[in-house]
């Protein structure tokens, strides 16, 4: 019958992974389950129209009689996923970049201090325009003859290589479209030493005889496939985000543009919106207190756009316009994201657990500005951890020490009353109280501490510092699994010792159950983040040496307590030395009945003394036997 039960919760244990795991799905689609067939030749793939700004905005900058050319804007839609022109390559300190002049877009962008999964010799590809996974950054002007991600662009010079020379600040690369209707567009990129931020600039020069009012837009084009090193344990956030001051951070999910349901705010003077992915982003940063639309849409199975929309105002015949939009294309680094726009570093995502993720990640990287190693760091910050909750641990750990005492008590408990539960549940209580023991004591505190645990389970999990970060020996990138294992056979092992120091449970289904958990945790611990097993790994060492001291501090309380009874019962109940009982001769077979009557009173006599007697007076006693020896026995007899 108990095999039975536990065949059935390790059924059920494993119907609720599989539902789990189909649930993570519901909420996080994959490209193949949410648009079946969208990865396909590039041919049977349309590119998307340009946006269109709102009356909004519209009416923000437009004026009376005056035509900004929007309505009769050319939404055509091309053959083609992209079309193919010239490659422009720029090599800086921090990124390898690849404009093509078709659209003047960054079709290709490598982050040179973060390697490949596939290879380490190469960059990892942010912005890429392959068939199977793409994710480009587009930007244009709307109006009529104005180009736009489509246009074909010149460059200005006949430079088709760029590379960041010693002292050199910065790249520019200079764009130009065809001149129509008077109207001379420049494209202009900026590239900066030491930033991932790449400045946008369009340079509108109105040469004709009337007046335009043109929009810009800066957009972000890409799959909803995952990225190639996402975890396939821990699912992490894969698409657009925005934040404004009113609404602050937002997640625009590509399921709810699957089904036109996304909720966002559209007009605002301050802000940005993103892509996200796991440990990097791109996003259009906008200057604060100017007129911005944002938007984001599905275009097609498996194309998604998510931008912004800004007004240029009105050009006057020849007078000329800038604007410039800031792009970020890098790793998520909490520490310089906040300094690039307000609410930039919540794209590190941590769910609700922020307020507690962002400390504990500020004094993580405390310690590895002291150790230069984020493998010592965790040990650090889970050793502090530790220390701030000891005395909720200690008191747990009192609870369970005070229960595994008591355990063989409680046994015989249930045995007395196995055949009447209510009554053992009752006899048990009153125990508990009679022995001043909560039952829940060593779960309360525990209860107190999870968030705090799972609020530094996804700060490791969501820290791109850790990515290719070396802790020691044959652990090279603490992002990834342990390659051999090690550290998660170490932990299953700290688990099993752990269960140990616990209080066994009566139920044996249930002890059956706490001997099959450390084996079945240490299967998830070898697909974790080998970061995030040192963690787990460090925080069992530091709990089961805080549980065996207590342990063993009441165990041997117990024990000398129980010795103390013991040896207290034993004085109490101790019979007369044996050297006095030895010098009481053996009565005869023939006895006489006087001298039994005498020696049964000398004993009661002795007893309620209750005082051990000296040795002067041991003699005395024997006097009576003494006496009786010296009586005939026969002529006893005779008398009577």
């Amino acid at each position: 019958m108990e095999t039975k039960k536990l065949v059935l919760i390790i059924i059920f244990s494993t119907s609720l992974l599989f539902l789990w795991d189909a649930w993570q799905k519901e909420l996080y689609p994959s490209a193949s389950q949410v648009m079946p067939g969208a990865v396909s030749n590039s041919s049977n793939q349309r590119h998307d129209p340009l946006p269109v700004p709102g009356d909004e905005l519209s009416s923000s900058t437009g004026e009376p009689g005056i035509s900004s050319g929007i309505e009769n804007g050319n939404p055509s839609v091309t053959p083609n996923l992209f079309t193919i022109g010239e490659k422009i390559h720029i090599k800086t300190d921090m990124v390898v970049a690849e404009i093509d002049t078709a659209g003047g877009d960054i079709r290709q962008l490598g982050l040179i201090q973060h390697p490949s999964r596939e290879d380490k010799n190469k960059p990892y590809e942010l912005l890429l325009d392959k068939t199977a996974r793409f994710h480009v950054a587009q930007s244009g002007l709307i109006g009529d003859g104005l180009p736009n991600h489509k246009t074909k662009y010149t460059i200005d010079s006949n430079n088709y290589s760029y590379e960041l020379e010693p002292g050199q600040d910065k790249i520019v690369i200079r764009l130009l479209a065809p001149e129509m209707d008077g109207i001379q567009v420049a494209k202009i990129y900026t590239f900066h030493r030491g930033s991932y931020v790449i400045d946008v600039n369009f340079e509108i020069e109105n040469h004709s005889d009337t007046t335009i009012i043109p929009f810009s837009y800066f957009q972000m084009f890409r799959d909803a496939n995952d990225p190639t090193d996402a975890s396939t344990m821990v699912h992490s956030y894969t698409g657009a985000a925005m934040y404004t001051e009113a609404d602050k951070f937002l997640k625009i999910k590509f399921s709810d543009l699957d089904k036109n349901k996304a909720e966002y705010p559209t007009n605002a003077d301050n802000g940005w919106i993103a892509m996200l992915e796991h440990y990097f982003l791109t996003a259009w940063l906008p200057a604060q207190n100017t007129p911005r639309e944002y938007y984001a849409k599905q275009l097609a199975p498996n194309q998604y756009t998510a931008g912004v929309i800004a007004p240029l105002g009105t050009i006057e015949p020849g007078q000329t316009k800038n604007i410039t939009m800031p792009f970020y294309a890098g790793p998520q680094e909490q520490n310089k994201l906040a300094e690039l726009a307000p609410g930039l570093e919540l794209t590190v995502d941590y769910g609700w657990l922020t307020v507690l993720a962002v400390p504990l990640f500020w004094l993580l990287s405390f310690y590895h500005s002291w150790t230069d190693n984020w493998g010592a760091a965790i040990i650090l910050l889970t050793l502090t951890v530790k220390l701030i909750f000891f005395p909720l641990s200690a008191a747990g750990y009192r609870s369970m020490a005070k229960l595994r005492v008591v355990t063989p008590k409680l046994q015989r408990i249930r045995e007395q009353y196995a055949s009447d539960r209510q009554r053992m549940h009752q006899a048990m209580m009153e125990f508990y109280k009679e022995e001043k023991i909560n039952p829940m004591g060593g779960c309360l505190p525990i209860l107190v501490q999870i968030p705090v645990f799972i609020a530094l389970f996804w700060t490791l999990m969501a820290a791109v510092e850790l990515r290719y970060a070396p802790f020691a020996l044959w652990i090279t990138d603490m992002s990834v699994p342990d390659p051999y294992y090690v550290l998660p056979v170490i932990m299953g092992v700290s688990m099993w010792i752990q269960s140990k120091l616990s209080p066994t449970p009566a139920d044996p289904m249930q002890a059956k159950v706490m001997q099959i958990m450390p084996i079945a945790f240490s299967i998830f611990f070898f697909f974790f983040p080998s970061g995030l097993v040192l963690y787990s790994l460090c925080n069992n060492i530091l709990s089961i040496t805080q549980q065996w001291q207590i342990t063993r501090m009441y165990e041997n309380k117990a024990e000398e307590e129980a010795n103390k009874d013991k040896n207290k019962k034993k004085r109490k109940d101790k019979p007369e030395p044996p050297k006095e009982e030895l010098q009481l001769p053996a009565p005869s077979a023939v006895g006489d009945k006087n001298t039994v009557k005498e020696e049964v009173i000398s004993t009661e006599d002795t007893e309620q003394n209750d005082t051990l007697q000296s040795p002067a007076t041991v003699p005395t006693k024997n006097k009576v036997p003494a006496k009786t020896k010296n009586t005939p026995v026969g002529k006893k007899t005779k008398k009577k």
